[in-house]
């Protein structure tokens, strides 16, 4: 064993034991090589004044070397900021600038000990970090029954999880907070759990209330006195867009700090907060009181991020980077806040019109960018199917009566019309 894994373990078995266990078997072994190329190029480039001759890139002139073709597109920016390699954390001011994002967007994180972000290929990057840190075959991962598909591949096929499913919705239609209770208290005899709390949900786009938010915490904390570890993922993919009255913050601040046995994880980005899907920046975040699992869980994530992807795109971040810091950054996103707010509206007053009579319910939807239909009278994929040969429309159908609608793509003015065919669609199969 690597001397470096032996101190991370020491440090993290002293710091809160609780957390060490939590770790998969490739957890306890990664680590981040301190005397590799990376840390070798890193004091060249403090020290080396006269030649630095250590890193895979080439330079011309003292800058990096680079394409016409390339720059001219991307002359505003500065060649050191998007041809070299980013640090495998990500840019140190992007990083610094996002945790202040959070903590004004969060203010239940004020005073709370969290790591400084790490720089992600987007969130799913970020999610199959937390499931190759934490995730041995057998270990429970426990998410609802309205939920993203790729969960399974990242934590259930790549690492051997098995996933526990509880319903996301009570009978009056809100989030089943003692479902997830039972789910993790289940777990009582493995002692180890991981959770997936995705708000705004998807499919459903649904995001708790204060209520609920706190029934979601106390669970956690009832198992984690139970005895188990809790590993608490926020998958915040769709972080901000709340259009009523509901949790208006991650359940990430209220969990940390919450128990020895709980360790909060965020995992977020740019991708859909700032509408740069393509960029592929996300980030991912841990919560923990003492420093040095803090920091013990930083070099871990290092050492998974150098041996699949090595680093996150610099340009990207870059790009990032000097959007955060726009002066005009704040106003654009609410720009489009009001009109994601108001496409989520139209199609809520088009649903209660009355016109579709009851061929379809729908399920509770309060931010992000999706509703569903619970279909009546037939199945999702087979309407699916019809709408798109004949009448051009794409949705998606997940299970037998589900079909999920991303109002996030269709203008407003459009809206009436696709659930108008939606339900042209319905009735064309009922007369079939």
């Amino acid at each position: 064993m690597n001397p470096l894994v032996g101190q991370l373990n020491e440090k993290m078995q002293a710091g809160n034991p609780h957390v060490y266990d939590m770790l998969s078997t490739l957890g306890k072994e990664i680590y981040f090589p301190k005397e590799g190329i990376l840390s070798q190029s890193a004091e060249a480039t403090s020290h080396a004044k006269k030649y630095n001759a250590t890193i895979g890139i080439a330079t011309e002139g003292g800058i990096p070397m680079h394409l016409g073709v390339i720059q001219d597109k991307l002359s505003a920016y500065q060649p050191k900021d998007l041809y070299p390699y980013a640090p495998p954390a990500g840019k140190p001011e992007l990083r610094s600038v996002w945790r202040s994002k959070m903590i004004q967007e969060n203010p239940s994180l004020e005073g709370k000990n969290f790591s400084n972000p790490i720089v992600t290929n987007a969130l799913t990057h970020g999610l199959s970090i937390v499931a190759d840190l934490f995730v041995d075959e057998g270990d429970a991962v426990i998410y609802p029954d309205k939920n993203w598909e790729n969960y399974e591949l990242t934590f259930g096929i790549r690492r051997h999880g098995v996933h526990v499913t509880y319903p996301l919705f009570t009978e009056d239609m809100k989030f089943n907070a003692e479902g997830l209770r039972q789910a993790l208290l289940s777990q009582k005899d493995k002692g180890k759990a991981v959770v997936l709390l995705n708000f705004p949900n998807n499919p459903t786009g649904y995001t708790p209330g204060a209520q609920e938010g706190a029934a979601i915490v106390s669970a956690i904390q009832e198992a984690a006195e139970a005895g188990i570890n809790v590993v608490v993922v926020t998958d915040d993919a769709y972080f901000g867009l709340f259009f009523e009255d509901s949790l208006k913050e991650s359940l990430f601040g209220r969990l940390a700090g919450l128990h020895p046995r709980v360790l909060p994880v965020k995992v977020d980005g740019a991708t859909k907060e700032e509408f740069v899907w393509g960029f592929r920046v996300g980030f991912i975040t841990f919560a923990a009181d003492d420093k040095d699992v803090l920091d013990a869980l930083e070099q871990k994530t290092l050492g998974i991020i150098r041996a699949t992807i090595s680093s996150a795109s610099h340009p990207s971040q870059t790009f990032v980077l000097e959007a955060l810091k726009a002066p005009e950054f704040y106003e654009q996103k609410e720009e489009k806040f009001v009109i994601m707010k108001g496409r989520a509206n139209k199609v809520k007053s088009i649903l209660d019109s009355g016109k579709y009579g009851d061929v379809w319910e729908y399920y509770p939807f309060n931010s992000g960018y999706f509703m569903c239909l619970k279909l009546n009278t037939v199945s999702a994929e087979a309407l699916r199917s019809h709408l798109i040969h004949e009448y051009g429309v794409g949705t998606i159908a997940l299970g037998e009566h589900d079909l999920r609608i991303a109002f996030s793509c269709i203008d407003e003015e459009y809206l009436e019309d696709l659930f108008d065919l939606v339900y042209r669609g319905i009735q064309d199969l009922q007369q079939a």
